[in-house]
């Protein structure tokens, strides 16, 4: 009897409605392929077991389901944006996010992902890092950061700054501004700037 009753909720309670929000690079289709939410399914057994597949992806940084009796659900996507371009060591160029996930290239937004800075460089990865100067100096039109051994270079469109060391560009980022159209060198002693 129990069997039945639950076989009858199935079919009586499908899922009939489906709203996605949010969605940006991806479809609509896509957040419901991701989410499960296949025709059909039974409403009443929906659930974060079947969305998972959302966090799968690497463009949804998280998701809101909620399910509306009787035959609703929401799905409320909140996806990574590209902040920059990364060229990596074999010299193919992919989209990141902020917090350094790799994003998927989608043909008709190469043209955005174009006007993107570029982080590139050589040895010991310094991908965090560089996307932190990214973020900081978000005020200053970075086109690029390059990183080495020993130490990150931000190009701007008229000047440039270097430091050996985050904390201490992070610290003196404030120069910038003082001389937007001179490369800046932030040393442990000092900071240089050249025209």
């Amino acid at each position: 009897m129990l069997t039945g009753a639950l076989a009858a909720s199935w079919f009586a309670l499908p899922i009939r409605a489906v709203e996605v929000t949010g969605e940006r690079h991806l479809s609509a289709g896509r957040v419901r392929e991701l989410a499960g939410l296949t025709p059909g399914f039974g409403w009443l057994y929906y659930g974060a077991w079947r969305a998972r597949g959302l966090l799968d992806d690497p463009w949804v940084r998280s998701a809101v389901v909620t399910r509306h009796f009787p035959d609703a659900v929401t799905v409320q996507v909140n996806e990574r944006q590209p902040v920059a371009r990364w060229q990596k060591d074999n010299g193919t160029v992919v989209a990141l996010a902020a917090d350094g996930t790799v994003l998927p290239r989608l043909s008709e937004k190469d043209a955005e992902l174009a006007r993107l800075p570029l982080i590139q460089g050589w040895g010991p990865s310094r991908l965090p890092e560089a996307l932190k100067v990214l973020t900081v100096l978000g005020g200053y039109n970075v086109e690029s950061v390059a990183y080495t051994p020993t130490g990150l270079r931000a190009k701007m469109p008229a000047g440039s700054v270097w430091s050996g060391d985050l904390k201490s560009l992070l610290k003196y980022a404030g120069s910038i501004g003082m001389y937007p159209k001179q490369n800046i060198n932030i040393y442990p002693w000092g900071v240089s700037v050249q025209e």
